[in-house]
């Protein structure tokens, strides 16, 4: 079973992550409720996708696929500084064990989620490449940091240990089309095989591996382009999607 869990982690990990076909929906459907239903990822089906999808969406479709294998993951919602149910990601309990699964993170490993201390938080390291990740959980409190070995690790997410509900979940999911997110481009991807993440926003691609990070500006003219073309995508959809933005902001 452990096997089936990682290959299906596996297969997400070529998902990018993006809110272009986010952006695409909502501009048809009308409404933050149609968007989320109108998205692909509820057929559960990658290969239907068109070509990514957000935190969302692809957290949805690995609970939906972990269910269907007899498992019981948890839904979590992510909190940052105060921003509240800005993330979200799973818990799924497997021989005895609690593990942590975050592919809107780019994170496709499953985290041994540590036990909680009597005397404080406690924690475990995962020296991922190229991002390394702490996991730490204090009572029904669990926390993740990110960072590289050469630079002190951040936190990013907050998550409450019980999780939430289907109904909930769904409600934050159709909640997250009007944030300020969906006003700009957002687009990740994690190359596992040479160890790269591609991540572009308001104009900056950075590029990351394990010796650091570096930050290139696309020129306007190149942009589609050069964004379907790192981040896996069709020209059509990068351009409709920037099409969209350039009208609405």
């Amino acid at each position: 079973m452990w096997a089936k869990v990682l290959s299906l982690c596996d297969t997400l990990s070529n998902v990018t992550y993006e809110n272009l076909t986010k952006i695409i929906r909502y501009s048809e459907a009308g409404s933050a409720d149609k968007a989320r239903l109108a998205d692909d990822s509820f057929q559960n089906n990658v290969d239907h996708w068109m070509g990514g999808g957000t935190c969302f969406s692809m957290t949805w479709h690995l609970f939906q696929e972990l269910k269907m294998m007899g498992l019981s993951p948890r839904l979590l919602m992510g909190h940052k500084r105060k921003e509240k149910n800005i993330h979200c990601a799973l818990r799924l309990p497997y021989e005895g064990k609690e593990y942590l699964l975050d592919p809107g993170y780019l994170i496709f490993d499953p985290l041994e989620i540590p036990d909680a201390l009597p005397f404080g938080p406690g924690f475990l390291f995962f020296p991922l490449i190229p991002n390394c990740v702490r996991v730490e959980r204090e009572n029904k409190h669990i926390s993740l940091l990110t960072g590289s070995m050469s630079t002190p690790l951040k936190l990013r997410f907050e998550f409450d240990f019980d999780g939430v509900d289907e109904k909930e979940f769904q409600l934050h999911w159709s909640e997250s089309f009007d944030r300020e997110m969906m006003t700009y481009p957002v687009l990740n991807r994690l190359d596992r095989v040479n160890g790269i993440q591609y991540y572009y926003q308001k104009g900056n691609l950075v590029l990351r591996d394990q010796n650091g990070s570096r930050i290139e500006r696309i020129a306007e003219e190149n942009k589609v382009t050069v964004l379907s073309s790192l981040f896996r995508l069709p020209s059509e959809t990068v351009e409709r999607a920037l099409g969209i933005l350039n009208k609405t902001f």
